[in-house]
């Protein structure tokens, strides 16, 4: 039985001549090409947009034994078998391996044992550990501009012997958002069809409009931080509109409730306490109800968020502290502060002077709870917004006396 191979694989360019788009790299790629030496490389970018093809035209190009393996398909004791005698791989989609499947390859890559070509739609920031980022060339991709899909266009019809004019290609294109994948496989699709592909008919060919967002790629951050800011901006319009952008693209609703209860605390804060309760009451929601209805829980939690006054006080002084920590080290506990637990430690001293708070009026006693180094640090500083105002009122007073 023979096996029609798909448009994109044989229109898949192997010379860099052939190679449309990422004009911006054609010095490095050049480059990279004349040298003789091959270093590991990442190839950074939306899908469609030429990432796997320039990895194999380096493979191919360097002269080495190379092969080429997807990470949702295998692991690291197939991978193992793989690599033997392998000089080059090129790993798609490496943001789908562990940290500590990433971690396999830092020996191997340390040594000039393995170049590493690897490919990811996610940003590596985020999905590829610091690590092994340091051992790679990042070479961030752009989706293809309109001129060049239409020549890529003409390229697949050509392949497939139909007449389609530039004004049918041109719904295609339009309709595949910058990647050469899409596009090939829509040309491939119409050209299967009877009739003349004209635009009309192209515009009644395509099942659905096609939504762009790619919850694998950057629009998966842009949505969600476009989503965060509008709550901390109080633009209730804005963060429903981003929330639907998520949910209609097929964002997991649990990256979603997570980013909620994270603004919740960071952004609500002290303003509004209610405000981290709802957002964990949306999460157990939808994973109760489960979607499509978990929109409702979800944007309801959205305008009460957005809607919410806000305090970022406690975020912000949990931030000070940390600073202070990671720029002097932390200071000892204060000896009254520490259990002794042994007839030594209470010898040394520890636990002497503690004065118990709900020992006397009101719960309260001054005391020193930081150690001294750090005595003249105050990192909390409450602001005036929603419940914060009264929470804090006591604190205020105490903090007064303590001064005095």
């Amino acid at each position: 039985m023979s096996v029609s191979i798909p448009l994109p694989e044989r229109l898949r360019p192997e010379t860099q001549e052939l190679f449309l788009g990422q004009g911006h790299l054609k010095a490095r790629l050049t480059q990279l090409l004349a040298s003789s030496h091959l270093p590991s490389l990442l190839f950074f970018g939306p899908p469609g947009c030429g990432k796997s093809t320039l990895a194999l035209l380096l493979a191919r190009h360097c002269k080495k034994r190379y092969v080429r393996i997807s990470a949702p398909e295998t692991g690291l004791q197939n991978l193992r078998r793989t690599l033997n005698g392998v000089e080059v791989l090129i790993l798609d989609e490496i943001h789908r391996f562990s940290k500590a499947q990433q971690d396999f390859f830092l020996p191997l890559i340390e040594s000039g044992e393995l170049i590493l070509l690897a490919t990811t739609t996610e940003n590596p920031s985020f999905s590829v550990t610091r690590q092994l980022l340091s051992r790679l060339h990042v070479l961030k991709l752009r989706p293809l501009g309109p001129e060049e899909l239409i020549q890529l266009a003409r390229r697949g019809a050509k392949a497939l012997g139909r007449d389609i004019n530039d004004e049918a290609l041109d719904v295609l294109c339009s309709a595949a958002h910058g990647d050469a994948r899409t596009l090939l496989n829509l040309v491939e699709y119409a050209a299967g069809t009877e009739g003349p592909l004209t635009r009309e008919r192209m515009r009644e060919l395509l099942p659905e409009i096609m939504m762009h967002h790619d919850k694998a790629g950057d629009s998966h951050y842009e949505y969600a931080s476009a989503l965060i800011k509008s709550i901390r901006g109080s633009d209730v319009d804005a963060a429903l509109y981003y929330l639907a952008c998520l949910l209609e693209g097929g964002e997991d609703p649990r990256f979603i409730c997570r980013r909620l209860i994270l603004s919740a605390s960071e952004d609500v804060g002290l303003a509004d306490p209610q405000a981290l309760q709802l957002a964990v009451a949306c999460q157990q929601a939808v994973e109760f109800v489960g979607m499509p209805e978990g929109f409702i829980p979800m944007a309801e939690t959205v305008t009460y968020l957005a809607l919410a006054r806000k305090s970022n006080s406690s975020y912000a002084a949990y931030l000070r502290a940390q600073a202070e920590i990671r720029h002097e080290g932390p200071a000892p506990v204060p000896l009254h502060l520490r259990n002794a637990t042994t007839a030594l430690q209470k010898e040394w001293g520890y636990g002497k002077g503690y004065k118990y708070p709900h020992a006397f009026p009101d719960g309260w006693v001054p005391q020193d709870y930081l150690p001294e180094e750090v005595r003249h640090l105050h990192f909390y500083q409450p602001k005036e917004n929603g419940d914060e105002a009264r929470l804090s009122l006591w604190w205020r007073k105490i903090s007064h006396n303590q001064a005095k």
